[in-house]
């Protein structure tokens, strides 16, 4: 399958690169540091490259690219997936700061399930910057299998009582609300029993501690919830019907795939290769280097295959359940290949950190090699992927 961009599309596409380039410094690849696919750095980690990034959402709100998606009713362009696919690659190719919880999975499905009341509360506020989330799905004894969470919301009058602990919460200590997943139902059926809501951070009762990644950064966090009175209007959609929600939403995260990052990624490897000398040649001129970066030019085109795939069928008004999540594998398999091919080609090179005498690229390669880990585990292991390939797509049984 081939895809051809309309010309409405290609203008688009040059609109998006033109004011890429000059909203963004040339080195903002070299502040941004981040790994295709990883979760070790999505917020930038100094005051410059802060600063930069918060000036650059600004004109991203001013231009109203940040729901280019979404109809005009609620902040958005009224464009189509594919024109937000073709703006979310060129955004990951040059690494811009504008990773979005609340723009890229909130929004989304406030749209599709929330009610009016949802909808003026939140859509306008997301779509100007005004407030971000983190993911408060995860729990200590819940996971892969989000359906066993045992965090509660009891209904009191016009307001919820939320009760327990969420992990491995992504930003949620830079965000403004938990986009939150409770058991309103402790007797229910164990899908029909959960409901989504938006939590403020500054609710009484919340405690937030950090966890450390592997890269040393303070990423995560454990959440914990105590006695936290949320209101009523704060439930999305209707109650007890959170997991079927979640389900959409964990689609729409599988969707937020940097893939132009990758190609980006291999374009820095194969410009260092054809510099880089080995017994006096140069290293772009060894089989096995070739072999590898041809390996990797392959895996990059599938990626990008079935997310031009995706964006075709949402325009069709098709679901891409399983789509997304051949997507969500090809890619964050990719990310652990390409770091190994990184860390292959460098040799030695390759372990040496940022700032050491050296280091290629600033030390990113053992840094990608580290936090490629998580693009395999966070949305949904690649085990719950194929899962999933097999179930929904396949038709072979759960067992």
């Amino acid at each position: 399958m081939e895809f051809q961009f309309t010309e409405r599309e290609t203008a688009f596409e040059a609109e998006v690169e033109k004011f890429l380039k000059a909203a963004l410094p040339e080195d903002w690849p070299e502040h941004a540091r981040q790994w295709p696919g990883g979760y070790g750095a999505l917020e930038p980690e100094s005051k410059e490259a802060k600063k930069i990034a918060g000036e650059f959402n600004q004109k991203l709100v001013e231009k109203g690219w940040t729901t280019i998606s979404w109809p005009k009713a609620f902040g958005g362009k009224a464009y189509s997936n594919m024109e937000q696919a073709i703006f979310d690659e060129r955004m990951s190719y040059y690494h811009a700061p504008a990773f979005s919880i609340a723009t890229g999975i909130a929004g989304p499905t406030i749209l599709k399930f929330g009610t009016d009341e949802n909808k003026q509360d939140w859509l306008p506020k997301i779509a100007n910057k005004e407030i971000e989330m983190w993911l408060g799905y995860s729990e200590p004894n819940a996971g892969s299998d989000l359906a066993g969470i045992q965090t509660t919301a009891v209904r009191d009058g016009d307001a919820y009582i939320i009760n327990g602990q969420k992990t491995w919460s992504t930003k949620a200590h830079t965000a403004d609300c938990a986009w939150l997943i409770a058991r309103t139902d402790p007797q229910g059926h164990r899908h029909k029993s959960i409901s989504l809501f938006v939590v403020d951070n500054q609710t009484p009762g919340i405690t937030i501690r950090p966890l450390n990644n592997i890269l040393g950064i303070h990423s995560f966090n454990e959440v914990f919830f105590d006695n936290v009175r949320v209101p009523r209007r704060n439930l999305i959609g209707q109650e007890n019907m959170g997991f079927y929600y979640l389900m959409t939403a964990l689609d729409f995260e599988r969707l937020m795939v940097g893939v132009g990052a990758f190609k980006r990624g291999l374009e820095r490897l194969t410009g260092f290769v054809r510099q880089a000398e080995r017994d006096g040649s140069p290293l772009g001129r060894n089989a096995a280097v070739r072999q590898r970066l041809a390996d990797i030019a392959v895996r990059i085109e599938v990626a990008y295959l079935f997310f031009w795939r995706t964006a075709s069928m949402l325009d069709k008004g098709l679901v891409p359940s399983v789509e997304s999540s051949a997507l969500k594998l090809v890619t964050t398999e990719l990310s652990r290949k390409l770091a190994d091919v990184y860390m292959e080609v460098l040799g030695p090179y390759g372990q040496l950190l940022r700032d050491e005498d050296g280091a290629p690229f600033n030390g990113l390669a053992p840094r990608g090699y580290l936090d490629c880990i998580s693009a395999t585990i966070g949305a949904g292991t690649s085990e719950i992927q194929r899962n999933i390939i097999s179930m929904r797509g396949l038709g072979l049984p759960a067992r």
